[in-house]
Parts: C-alpha cells; structure tokens; sequence
C-alpha cells in the first residue's frame, strides 16, 4: 500500500522525463528497447531485484532490535499470519522512524515503521500487515518492481534485463529502485484487491477484520478525511466503509 503520504507519481514522472532533451535519437531507441525488456523481469530477476532493493533499505534504516518494544509487539502481530506466499518467505522488520507507512516487496521483504505502530493497536498493524501481503500474494509486488525497472532502463539508469545487469547494480541504483518499489502506485483495484485479501486472511485466522475499518479510519484522519495524494488511490474513509460492508453482510 505505502502509506508515506508523498507524490510518487510526479517523481516517477520526473525521473523519466530529465534529460530527455539530451538524448540523441540512438540513445532514445536503445533506451526504449531497455524498458521493453525490463517490462519482461522473469520471477528470477524480480526476486533478485527485490532482495538487493530491500537490503540496500535496511542498511539505511534504523531497525528496531529484537529487544525492543517494538519488535516485541511485531512478534506477536505476526502470530497467525502466512510465513510465505507464492513461494517467498515472508520476512518483517520495524524500521525506527516517525513516517506512517508499511510496504512489502515481491521477495516477502515486510517492513513496518515505527510510526504507523505508535498510532495503531496489534490488530489494526495486522491488518495493514495482512493488506501488504496482499500485494505480494496477488502479484501486485512483483508488477511495481517491472515497472520501476522499466522507468529506470527508459532515462539509461539501469542496463538491459539480465542477471548478471540486475546482481552488478550499484547503491545509488538500488535506492532509488527500492524508493520507488516502497512508493509504488498501485491501482484502485490493486489497493481493493489487497484489502480485501487481508479482510478474507483475519477472518480465516480468528482475528476481527473490524480492525481493517479502524485502521482506515485513522488513516482518513490523517489525511483530513481526503484521499491520498496518489489519487488513484482509493479514500481511506471509502475503503474502510467497503470492509464494513462486508462485515455486515457476513461476506
């Protein structure tokens, strides 16, 4: 989902965009033949890129220490939930910052922050955590990585798609790779799809899905009751009236 209330896609926009006025017609097409090929990430090089991406985020942060409140309280959030999905182990770490925000990439690299925890309770955390699962479990994940390659081959900051291109990225690269896989824009759909995977996995696991409305409630809050400045995105005040739809109807 990211929750960090940032405008992704204009700094999407502007990354493909600088220095299209230098470019020379050669450059152009080979460029575009790059972002063609990286619209092709096999699972191989999305898994590849997305374990490199979410290490490379995890040596800047600050991570909560197994010692902590913190991690403690992930601990126990996490009894119950999928240790894998689609092959991937599922992994989850608290970053220790004020940002309201959670994210997951393709390779089950689930990360927290410790902002988002201090505004919500164990089973509303879970419920973020179960929607971030979502995208990994639905492919959404393994789509914004081919995307983010693909706006990085098109303006020349990565190589064609290869193994060997992917494994020799640099720091630099696979930060800003990793900063637009954590702000990715997922669609409408995506985001409902997501939301509804982790309504289905409380359910099925004995927790109470009224946690998912709450927790969108206090996001709306956040936000002013508006939707994210991603406006594809879903309001949260409507998502969470979709979830207590669904609670009501018993569906």
């Amino acid at each position: 989902m990211s929750l960090r209330l940032t405008s992704a896609a204009l700094a999407v926009a502007a990354l493909s965009l600088s220095g299209c006025a230098q470019m020379d017609t050669n450059a152009l097409l080979q460029s575009g033949a790059a972002a063609a090929q990286a619209a092709t990430l096999t699972d191989a090089d999305v898994q590849q890129l997305s374990v490199q991406s979410c290490q490379q985020q995890d040596a800047k942060a600050t991570i909560a220490p197994a010692s902590s409140t913190y991690a403690k309280r992930l601990n126990n959030v996490m009894k119950g939930l999928p240790t894998s999905v689609n092959g991937a182990k599922l992994s989850f770490k608290v970053y220790q910052a004020k940002d309201v925000n959670a994210w997951a990439m393709a390779n089950g690299c689930v990360r927290v922050y410790s902002g988002l925890m201090d505004m919500m309770s164990d089973d509303e955390v879970r419920a973020v955590l179960g929607h971030e699962i979502g995208h990994v479990a639905l492919g959404h994940s393994k789509k914004a990585a081919q995307v983010a390659y693909s706006v990085a081959a098109a303006r020349g900051a990565v190589g064609a798609v290869g193994s060997s291109t992917i494994t020799a990225l640099s720091k630099s690269q696979l930060a800003d790779l990793g900063e637009q896989l954590i702000n990715a824009q997922f669609s409408q759909k995506q985001e409902s799809q997501a939301d509804d995977y982790s309504f289905d996995l409380l359910k099925s696991k004995g927790y109470n899905p009224q946690a998912l409305v709450t927790s969108f409630q206090k996001l709306a809050q956040l936000s002013g009751g508006s939707s994210s400045i991603m406006s594809s995105h879903p309001a949260s005040a409507d998502r969470a009236k979709h979830i207590q739809d669904r609670i009501n109807s018993g569906k």
